[in-house]
């Protein structure tokens, strides 16, 4: 039979390895940081996209106007 103290001790040095252990925690918030970088890169881009196309447009409707063309 083992002695009652023994089974604390088990139980709270597992406990602590748990909380030691970080690994997990840091690679998934590397993730969710990396993550929300590439949600930010992809609607920087559209947003320039789109404001290039009105740019783009602008010129043409310029281009249009000064050769006459309707």
């Amino acid at each position: 039979m083992t002695h009652p103290s023994s089974k604390p001790l088990f139980i709270s040095d597992l406990a602590h390895k748990i909380r030691a252990e970080e690994d997990g925690a840091t690679a998934t918030e590397y993730s969710m940081t990396v993550g929300f970088i590439a949600i930010v890169i992809v609607a920087g881009i559209g947003l320039f996209g789109l404001a290039l196309n009105d740019h783009f447009n602008d010129l043409a409707t310029g281009v249009k106007t000064a050769l006459g063309i309707p």
